[in-house]
């Protein structure tokens, strides 16, 4: 008889080409109005931070953050659907505010749909705060959706 051992905790760990349709199957579950594999792959390409949280071989969930001029951008945060509630979501964050850190951003923006209760619910504990709105931002059902602009001031360690 042979054990297969899964990992106790799922590790973070840089995106790779070979992960991007798991990670691309994990938006279209996520979300109404995915992105493309083709935009993960031009994020991948361009040196953004993209970081996925695996089992193994297996990606839950996934993070991609920009960061120029001293800002940081969250573009997408998403954990699979049946993985959600078990606080992946708060770990890719941290690990993207962290990433900005380090790489001497002095903020770090994100926007979300109004709609995603849960998500701004995450964005208030780990502290960002509300700064705005974009007008018809995200596609919807009927027409468009606004996006409310978080952002959080990264000061430096005391």
């Amino acid at each position: 008889m042979v054990a297969i051992l899964k990992e106790p905790y799922p590790q973070i760990r840089l995106m790779r080409e070979e992960d991007l349709e798991q990670v691309a199957a994990i938006e279209m579950q996520g979300y109404e109005y995915p992105w493309t594999l083709a935009i993960f792959r031009d994020c991948l390409r361009a040196g953004y931070q993209c970081w996925v949280l695996a089992h193994s071989v297996e990606i839950i969930g996934y993070g991609i953050l920009t960061v120029a001029a001293g800002e940081a951008h969250v573009l997408n945060v998403c954990v699979a659907v049946a993985e959600q509630g078990g606080g992946h979501g708060t770990r890719l964050m941290q690990r993207l505010i962290d990433l900005a850190r380090w790489h001497c951003a002095q903020r770090i923006f994100l926007e979300v749909r109004p709609s995603n209760t849960h998500a701004i619910k995450l964005y208030d504990q780990l502290g960002f705060n509300e700064i705005g709105k974009r007008p018809n931002y995200y596609p919807a059902k009927r027409g468009r959706e606004d996006a409310l602009v978080m952002a959080m001031e990264l000061l430096p360690p005391e």
